[in-house]
């Protein structure tokens, strides 16, 4: 459920398991979907829309045991509008998750992932003329079924060279075993991508998908004046200006620098935007002591940071700002084999 572009699903077949139908409800998603994942049934739609929902459920028969819901984050994002628990608690997209309760209730899954931001369990939503957390309603509905196990996970401990934390939320019948993966060595940019050749704005490169984004001389005049894990908004003379010549405004993590020697910081939709927050590479300092590299990640490096295959193998006629979107949006494809790769183990 809310399957988008199907980025977490990238490594789910090295762990044995098929997704037989998924629903998105914007159809540039589903359709790419589709073209990844051309034996699994995509329903494109509002999962509140009861036809939708109906074909949905009709597509699930007795042999599908897994369920992955992952509703949208942007209700509770820190980097969305809602900053106060009553907006939080006045988003209808919040209320999505009562639809993947539906589901759950008309069929009967051994496991059940779901999967947001860390803000999404703190989320109070109505239940039994009450206001609870998801956490206490789904021990209400199912603890006597369903064993359930909360944690929040940072991809950059599983395998993914990015910090990243996801709530992560395992319901699976008391009988049956899922245990959580154990920790791994952090990956730093360095380790991720420090061998791939420097590029300028708009640069290219004999790679697959190695070529930089062209950006504009007044941003690529002060990024070449910011070292490594800097912001230019702290820049006393080249700092970011708009066309007239003024000063931008900004957050100490904006027009930033990443650091070598760390995890990439969250990749979000906004990835291609130089001005944003934590984009830019983390350059290296050059003889005539300006820093190279201003720009954003290529798309090699994303796909890299983001775990997914470097060479991967991308649906034609898509431009670069929708997969960085789709990228931007998803749970690390690393981190969710890595849990998946658990069911029926102990584990820690």
């Amino acid at each position: 459920m809310f399957a988008s572009a199907g980025i977490a699903e990238t490594y789910l077949k090295e762990a044995e398991i098929d997704i037989v139908v998924a629903n998105e409800l914007i159809e540039k998603r589903g359709n790419f979907y589709q073209k990844v994942y051309p034996t699994s049934k995509m329903i494109i739609g509002d999962i509140k829309d009861e036809k939708v929902k109906k074909e949905f459920l009709n597509n699930i028969d007795n042999d599908v045991k897994f369920l992955i819901a992952t509703p949208p984050c942007q209700g509770v994002s820190t980097l969305g509008v809602n900053k106060k628990m009553n907006q939080m608690m006045d988003d209808p997209r919040n209320y999505l998750i009562y639809d993947v309760i539906e589901v759950i209730d008309k069929k009967d899954f051994d496991y059940i992932m779901i999967e947001n931001v860390p803000r999404f369990l703190d989320v109070f939503f109505p239940y039994k003329n009450e206001y609870k957390k998801l956490e206490e309603i789904l021990i209400d509905k199912y603890s006597d079924k369903y064993k359930i196990d909360i944690r929040v996970l940072n991809a950059k401990d599983y395998g993914v060279p990015q910090t990243r934390p996801r709530a992560i939320i395992k319901m699976y019948k008391k009988h049956l075993k899922w245990g959580w993966p154990s920790i791994q060595p952090e990956i730093t940019l360095r380790q991720a991508i420090g061998s791939l050749p420097s590029l300028e704005s708009g640069e290219k490169s004999d790679i697959k998908y190695h070529y930089a984004k062209v950006h504009n001389e007044r941003e690529v005049l002060a990024m070449q004046h910011t070292p490594t894990g800097c912001s230019a908004m702290k820049n006393e003379v080249f700092y970011p200006k708009k066309e007239d010549g003024s000063r931008i405004r900004g957050f100490h993590n904006t027009y930033k620098r990443m650091s070598w020697d760390a995890p990439a910081p969250a990749r979000t939709m906004n990835n291609g935007n130089i001005g944003s927050h934590n984009n830019v590479h983390p350059g290296r300092l050059l003889e005539d002591g300006k820093y190279s590299d201003a720009r954003v990640l290529t798309m090699r490096e994303l796909f890299i940071v983001s775990s997914l295959p470097a060479e991967w193998n991308i649906p034609q006629n898509v431009t670069d700002n929708f997969i960085r979107q789709v990228i931007g949006e998803a749970i690390p494809p690393k981190l969710a084999f890595n849990i998946v790769k658990e069911i029926g183990k102990d584990g820690e």
